[in-house]
């Protein structure tokens, strides 16, 4: 009796089972044979940063666990490894979930010409978005460039996502040799660093499905009721903390989408809808200008006089400019892998106006330093920022850090979690440390300079320098 063909399933950013349509398309055709490649080969430069590796393990270790330990993991290169597996199994044809970063499609590209050359069939799904980029057109064909008429005329009034689909049953083929490219572990793609920094940043995590779908569930009860106006304050638990969930695929969009829309009206929905809209926004503008990441999307401002001051990028980077909101932000980012959004254009806004340093400069250190590192998110949100990208914030806003932190973080919970140096400042001064007078810095029991840094920058001159640069352009 012959034995059912065998699919490849090629996990790559849809580390699930549920709602998978590339595992549900291989299963109904097939014994499965479930792979994962992690492929520094082809990325530089936009090679997977240290907190998104160590999410990775995790996420690999749990996702062969609900694979009964049958997950075949590799590294290298997919356009060696793909053909190779597919010769020593038997495969009739190789499924996966579509990508949308440059260096993926183009990679892509090639793998599904030399496995069709080879005879081997090639099927890609949309397992990562609720719209597919070039699903969402203005009338005469071209891409949007702001946000609003994007989601409200095109995601709006294009057909419903697909509704989610459940874990089908697998069938796994069964494991023979192969020829000594295989990786038993997750552990042997030494993912994590030598140094173990990232035991107490995943403390508050649950990487795995499961804890998707927990993450989510908790979102549901206690953030989405207060969304619209607890998601600005840094202190409450009101945002919904999937963004890594999202990134790596355990989670899709279409279980979030269906999961808030089940809920009937609430316009605190209506703004997370929009959040997710933004998250599909980003990958449009990726695929549409796949120079995002480097390039400034308006090119007048590659004239801009950002600069290169590694001193004050240093000092950025460790939460130290001596601006409390700033710091407590860049703080939270090392000791979570995430940071609150608003929080997130606060921090960013500082870096490229009030300090005029490059926002790649600091697209770069998120990239390395956050779990949902995403190029179409990281590099549309940084350029929204700046004033250079698509639907960019105008170049006249600038965040001041210190009334951001007065009017969201008024009891400065947030800011002395991450500061507990200025822990026992009252609140008058906290967020301007410098302003108190010498007494009640001594009863604070801080000396600037020593125990928390005098500013890099005043504000307000900081400010005109920027608006100054803005209106040259």
């Amino acid at each position: 009796m012959a034995l059912d063909p065998v699919q490849l399933i090629w996990f790559r950013q849809d580390l699930r089972l549920a709602d998978n349509p590339a595992l549900c398309a291989a299963a109904t055709a097939g014994r499965l044979l479930p792979v994962y490649i992690l492929d520094d080969v082809n990325a530089p430069p936009w090679r997977m940063g240290a907190a998104s590796r160590v999410w990775l393990h995790h996420a690999l270790h749990s996702l062969n666990a609900s694979l009964s330990g049958q997950l075949r993991i590799f590294t290298g290169d997919p356009l060696q490894i793909l053909p190779r597996l597919c010769a020593q199994h038997s495969v009739q044809a190789v499924h996966w979930s579509r990508c949308y970063e440059p260096w993926r499609t183009k990679r892509d590209r090639q793998i599904e010409a030399a496995l069709s050359r080879a005879g081997i069939a090639v099927h890609t799904h949309n397992g990562s978005l609720l719209w597919e980029p070039w699903e969402v057109l203005k009338a005469d064909g071209a891409p949007y460039r702001v946000f609003t008429p994007y989601f409200r005329r095109g995601c709006l009034q294009a057909p419903p996502p697909r509704p989610p689909l459940k874990i089908p049953p697998l069938r796994i083929a069964r494991r023979t040799c192969t020829g000594g490219m295989e990786a038993a572990t997750s552990e042997d793609l030494r993912l994590l660093p030598d140094k173990p920094w990232h035991t107490a940043v995943v403390a508050d995590w649950q990487i795995s499905e499961a804890g998707a779908q927990a993450a989510l569930a908790a979102f549901l009860q206690r953030g989405l009721p207060r969304y619209r106006q607890g998601r600005d304050r840094p202190a409450e638990q009101a945002t919904s903390r999937l963004s890594p969930y999202l990134h790596f695929g355990q989670l899709s969009p279409n279980q979030v989408w269906y999961a808030v829309h089940g809920r009937g009206a609430d316009p605190n929905l209506e703004h997370f809808a929009s959040e997710l809209g933004w998250r599909e926004f980003s990958y449009s503008l990726l695929y549409h200008f796949p120079a995002l990441p480097e390039q400034c999307l308006q090119a007048k401002f590659e004239r801009f006089p950002w600069g290169q001051d590694p001193a004050r990028l240093k000092a950025w980077q460790r939460g130290q400019t001596g601006h409390p909101l700033v710091d407590a932000g860049m703080r939270e980012l090392w000791q979570t892998g995430t940071m609150h959004n608003r929080v997130r254009m606060v921090v960013a806004s500082f870096l490229v106006k009030n300090l005029l340093l490059d926002w790649r400069c600091g697209a770069r250190w998120f990239w390395d330093c956050l779990f949902d590192a995403d190029l179409a998110n990281n590099s549309a949100s940084w350029q929204w920022v700046a004033g250079c990208g698509a639907d960019a914030a105008p170049y006249f806003r600038i965040f001041n850090p210190i009334t951001q932190g007065e009017k969201f973080d008024p009891d400065g919970q947030y800011t002395r979690r991450y500061l507990p140096e200025l822990a026992r400042l009252p609140a008058k001064y906290l967020y301007k440390p410098w302003a108190a007078p010498p007494p009640v810095l001594c009863a604070a029991n801080i000396r600037l300079g020593e125990d928390y840094p005098h500013p890099l920058v005043d504000i307000q001159p900081s400010r005109q320098r920027a608006l100054a640069a803005f209106s040259a352009l």
